[in-house]
């Protein structure tokens, strides 16, 4: 069995080693405010630094032994609790997160932060790719642009693999998300506004302007191109290219709800 210092396998434990993107996190959660949750701290490489900020500090680590050697080592007013974040229940207060989140369980525990309260901002080490697509470079997935009227991704560099022990077969990345203070929609809307997106980002068509008229209210290809010429977007374009403005606008214009089905004749040809 591997030891601490390598990880463990079951726990996807790749701990942070490089002082320089230590020192980068820390950097970023020092200009925060309110007290710090650190998500998985492992050997505590993140967590000894933050101590020294003088904010509270809540250590989630699920592997029981590494929890008990933090708690010897780390000052006394630093809490560490032996749980699974995925079942940890944050609080509803301000606070920040911060964690070198498990590779394999990247994507449960960034839908897990951005469902939960109270936390203000989150200053992550994640999959490079996966920052990359977060923060919407090249284009925004459909999980970015669910939540951007809520939240702003942001990409802060990448860090190499051998700034792990052990090495993971990939490069990290810094990601910051930060809550909107506000918010460009109302959160109620939330749910409506994810199911639109959704419909669009897997509707058929080639282009936004088919993909559109058939996917929304705009109901026709002339509609959905006069107005994406309103937002300056190109009618062969996909839906990555919109930005969170005209997500927002396409959902005040057209709401959640599909288009409504056309008729057929007879002879089983559409119309209207």
């Amino acid at each position: 069995m591997p030891t601490y210092r390598h990880g463990r396998h079951e726990h996807g434990q790749n701990f942070l080693t490089d002082p320089l993107t230590i020192a980068a996190i820390t950097r970023l959660v020092a200009v925060t405010k309110g007290p710090i949750i650190e998500i998985g701290p492992g050997d505590g490489a993140l967590t000894t630094p933050l101590a020294r900020l003088n904010r509270p500090i809540t250590a989630v680590e699920i592997d029981a032994r590494l929890a008990r050697r933090l708690t010897e080592r780390l000052p006394s007013d630093v809490n560490v609790i032996t749980d699974d974040f995925l079942s940890y229940r944050l609080p509803t207060s301000p606070h920040v997160l911060v964690g070198n989140l498990p590779f394999h369980q990247t994507t449960a525990m960034l839908r897990r932060i951005l469902h939960a309260p109270g936390w203000t901002e989150a200053i992550l080490l994640v999959q490079w790719e996966v920052a990359r697509r977060r923060a919407g470079v090249g284009g925004a997935t459909m999980m970015t642009a669910q939540w951007a009227p809520w939240f702003e991704f942001s990409l802060h560099g990448r860090v190499p693999a051998r700034a792990f022990t052990p090495r993971p077969g990939v490069d990290g990345a810094i990601l910051s998300v930060r809550r909107r203070q506000q918010p460009l929609l109302p959160q109620r809307q939330r749910r409506q506004f994810q199911e639109l997106v959704h419909r669009v980002y897997t509707g058929s068509g080639r282009g936004l302007a088919q993909i559109l008229a058939r996917t929304t209210a705009l109901a026709s290809s002339q509609a959905a191109r006069a107005w994406l010429r309103q937002h300056g977007v190109d009618a062969t374009g996909l839906p990555k290219d919109l930005p969170v403005e005209a997500w927002v606008d396409l959902f005040k214009t057209t709401g959640s709800s599909p288009p409504p089905r056309r008729k057929q004749d007879p002879s089983g040809i559409p119309r209207r």
